[in-house]
């Protein structure tokens, strides 16, 4: 693939491509902007599917080039027009992309390289991708004759299916269908040098999902309704922030009562055991003493059945589509509760942690987070201590500095100690330090697992309420 690139010692744009194996540059007096860019794209890509279809004309393309004598193409093939070439044809494909293969057998053998490159899961997704939805449009046409018309015909065609939740497929969905098609032609127009007809094309823009975690009543409410076998796994989803896949796949081997750590080493995905979701999420997560609790009530009842923590009356991990229909949203009608997914589990634990004040990097690490940066942006809105955006804050830390309406008292100067006066109640004691400006009480020390539990603001929050929570001991999960 050419290139438009800047030569910095005069400030002009030069197109940058390959021709008959050779390395060619073709230098403008265009100056460096969005416009002259965007016309010398044009002319470029032009030049490179001529040069595809074997109709490139250097000399009348470029006709003071000194690499003009390298054409041999037929001069009624190049179309002049101040310097650069015109558009492409394309009533009909050219030559060299209608001898590529069939869009179904390219496919096959583009799966067949890469497919060592993904999980199985993936490979489960994109196979049924490619035959409920891209073989059956695109299979019988050669691939390098694939028209951007066509893609955008059929991302139409798309747009006007019905979807899973709503009446029309949703914009993520469609990017999901389209996604193996840019990679597939994308590929293709390597192997046989002509321009993909979607290099361009930008993926539909997707609305931004909203967070709906539960506050803690609700979570307690839940708790005391669900059915006595679910009730330890609704627990341990609240407050570990295990991801829906890592809950159902999670093993006894990885649960280690006597560190109190639960060991993330894998998810259930599509009915197979998978390594995890990213690097990030292999992490150890440390156990509060209710889901100590509640993994030993459910070590009583499943750990002799299955090596599943959570099993349904097969043994076999939960299926998450009959866990919703069965149990979630019924207890969500049940309570008067809006309707939401199950992960919201996930996010309520990260609100949770972050409302009793834990740090927020060990908050990240425990929900498998590489920083902190997604932690900050999706859940701190949550949490208006957090962020202190009601200025108090600022007034403290002003209040301990400065005196009412004084500046900086004479005695300063001699180096004498200076009183310093607060702009609070006169009750109330003036503090004898400053008060540090802070985002939140956090905690940097690092919890040792055996010491987690004890001195853990989180178990501090959950203790209230693990006491009224009624006591049946849990048997096998239902399916």
């Amino acid at each position: 693939m050419g290139s438009i690139r800047l030569l910095s010692s005069r400030g002009t744009l030069f197109m940058d491509f390959r021709f008959q194996g050779q390395r060619c540059r073709e230098y403008t007096a265009l100056t460096d902007t969005p416009a002259n860019r965007k016309r010398l794209q044009k002319a470029l890509e032009s030049i490179e599917a001529q040069i595809a279809a074997g109709t490139f004309d250097y000399a009348k393309t470029f006709p003071g080039s000194k690499f003009k004598g390298r054409t041999t193409a037929p001069p009624e093939a190049v179309v002049a027009g101040a310097g650069l070439p015109a558009s492409a044809p394309t009533e009909s494909p050219p030559p060299l992309a209608a001898r590529t293969p069939t869009f179904a057998e390219y496919t096959k053998q583009w799966m067949a390289e890469h497919q060592v490159e993904w999980r199985r899961s993936h490979i489960k997704i994109l196979n049924s991708t490619l035959k409920g939805h891209l073989v059956p449009r695109f299979g019988e046409t050669k691939v390098g004759c694939i028209t951007k018309a066509e893609v955008m015909a059929f991302r139409a065609d798309l747009a006007a299916l019905p979807g899973r939740a709503k009446a029309t497929m949703s914009n993520k969905r469609i990017n999901g269908i389209l996604a193996p098609l840019r990679q597939i032609l994308d590929d293709a127009s390597e192997a046989f040098g002509f321009v993909s007809p979607i290099a361009n094309l930008k993926p539909l823009k997707i609305r931004k999902a909203d967070v709906q975690p539960f506050a803690l009543d609700e979570v307690q409410r839940l708790l005391a309704t669900v059915r006595p076998d679910y009730r330890d796994y609704f627990t341990v989803r609240f407050f570990t922030g295990l991801r829906t896949g890592e809950c159902h796949g999670l093993k006894w081997k990885y649960v280690d009562f006597e560190n109190r750590l639960i060991l993330i080493r894998e998810t259930f995905v599509l009915g197979e055991d998978e390594y995890t979701k990213t690097d990030s999420s292999q992490r150890d997560i440390q156990m509060t003493q209710v889901v100590y609790e509640a993994l030993k009530r459910q070590h009583a009842a499943t750990s002799r059945l299955s090596p599943y923590v959570f099993c349904n009356s097969e043994c076999m991990p939960l299926d998450n589509k009959n866990f919703s229909d069965r149990v979630w949203y019924p207890i969500l009608r049940h309570l008067d509760l809006p309707k939401r997914r199950p992960y919201q589990m996930r996010h309520t634990a990260a609100t949770l942690w972050l409302a009793s004040g834990e740090a927020p990097e060990w908050i990240a690490r425990q929900l498998g987070h590489a920083s902190t940066e997604m932690l900050f942006r999706v859940y701190s809105r949550f949490v208006p201590n957090l962020t202190r955006r009601d200025g108090s804050a600022i007034d403290r830390l002003l209040a301990t500095r400065f005196s009412s309406g004084q500046g900086e008292s004479p005695g300063a100067q001699d180096g004498a100690p200076q009183q310093a006066h607060s702009q609070v109640g006169a009750n109330e004691a003036v503090p004898e330090k400053p008060v540090p400006l802070r985002m939140a009480p956090l905690s940097t020390r690092h919890k040792s697992a055996t010491a987690a539990n004890a001195d853990s603001a989180t178990d501090a929050a959950f203790s209230a309420f693990r006491a009224s929570l009624p006591g049946e001991s849990p048997g096998q999960l239902a399916a």
